[in-house]
């Protein structure tokens, strides 16, 4: 057995690039890792895989004339997590940009959870654990 110990990168194909930095990098606030105006894949750090890779979140570009995205698509959904702490301000700083928050239930952690659909339409969990009763 491979004794994988964290989760590197998830890479999604956008058609509307300035709209998905946008929504990645101001408004969630991932760090940028890749420099600003560079045209090929846009690298974001969502946190710390191991101790030396960090756990990132990868924007590739489609040429122009890309075809729409067809539904069922691949991906069902990313996660990322927020503290307790910023739950709730994760969620009207949504709401205040325009986006739709549902609510979730984690069928396997104890952790609140909300989902907010991206730009180029994948959906985005942010899961935050619960504080203790």
């Amino acid at each position: 057995m491979i004794d994988i110990d964290g989760l590197a990168e998830v890479v999604l194909h956008v058609h509307d690039v300035p709209g998905a930095v946008a929504f990645y990098g101001t408004l969630l606030g991932l760090e940028r890792m890749s420099p600003e105006g560079n045209p090929g894949p846009i690298f974001f750090r969502a946190g710390q895989a191991t101790s030396h890779v960090p756990s990132m979140l990868v924007l590739v570009p489609l040429p122009a004339d890309a075809p729409p995205f067809d539904q069922p698509r691949s991906l069902h959904h990313l996660a990322l997590t927020v503290s307790e702490a910023s739950f709730e301000s994760a969620r009207a700083i949504l709401l205040e940009a325009g986006y739709e928050v549902r609510n979730g239930k984690h069928p396997m952690l104890a952790v609140r959870t909300m989902y907010v659909t991206d730009p180029e339409g994948n959906e985005v969990e942010l899961i935050a654990p619960e504080m203790p009763v």
